[in-house]
Order: structure tokens, then C-alpha cells, then sequence
């Protein structure tokens, strides 16, 4: 119990209220458990990226002619297939990346899993 003084000089007592009132609630449960790593999509957009990239530039050599003008008739297919993977497996790479810096607005669970 603590006293004090109001502002006409009188003695004023005053305790502290306890709060009794359990609402059943804990302070665990509104903690974010720590962010799990889905290892196998990330690996699997690793891999669309290097293929990917590989397929745009031995297209990008076909084009220019840098590789014998006799596998011309494969150009753009070479191109078509390398950018489909190269745009998905970029794109999911870029969002591992920027969820291992901890860069806001960036998590792991933007990353589609693959559940067995």
C-alpha cells in the first residue's frame, strides 16, 4: 500500500489492482514460429533457372549464328522452352533470395511447397 499527497496536502491511500482475470490466452501462441524452408521447390526453381538460362543462350547462339546455321530449325524452339523455364525458376530464385536477406514484404511461405 502507498501513500501520497494530493494537491490539498491530504494523505491519499492507493494500492495497485491485481488482474485475476485469466482470458485463456497466452503470449506463446501469438508468436510466428519460425519460418520453414521449403528445400525442395527452391531446388527445383534452382534447377528450371540453370536449364533455363542455358537453353536461352545456346538459342541466343543459334540466332546469331555463332553455332553451324544446319541446327537453324531448332532456334526457336531452343528459345520458347529456355524461357518458359527460365521465367518461373527466376522468379521463385528472387524470392528465396530476398527471404534469406529478410527483406520485408518477403517470406518463405510465397514459395509454393510440394506436399507428399
Amino acid at each position: 500500500m502507498r501513500r501520497s499527497r494530493n494537491g490539498s496536502g491530504e494523505e491519499v491511500k492507493y494500492h495497485k489492482l491485481r488482474r485475476n482475470v485469466d482470458d485463456g490466452f497466452i503470449d506463446l501462441q501469438f508468436q510466428r514460429p519460425p519460418p520453414k524452408i521449403p528445400y525442395k521447390a527452391i531446388s527445383l526453381a534452382t534447377v528450371l533457372f540453370v536449364i533455363g538460362t542455358v537453353l536461352l543462350v545456346i538459342g541466343s547462339m543459334l540466332l546469331t549464328g555463332y553455332i553451324d546455321a544446319k541446327y537453324g530449325d531448332r532456334t526457336w524452339p531452343v528459345i520458347i522452352l529456355g524461357a518458359i523455364m527460365f521465367i518461373p525458376g527466376a522468379y521463385h530464385v528472387r524470392l528465396a533470395c530476398y527471404a534469406y536477406k529478410g527483406y520485408d514484404g518477403y517470406s518463405y511461405d510465397d514459395i509454393p511447397e510440394f506436399d507428399e
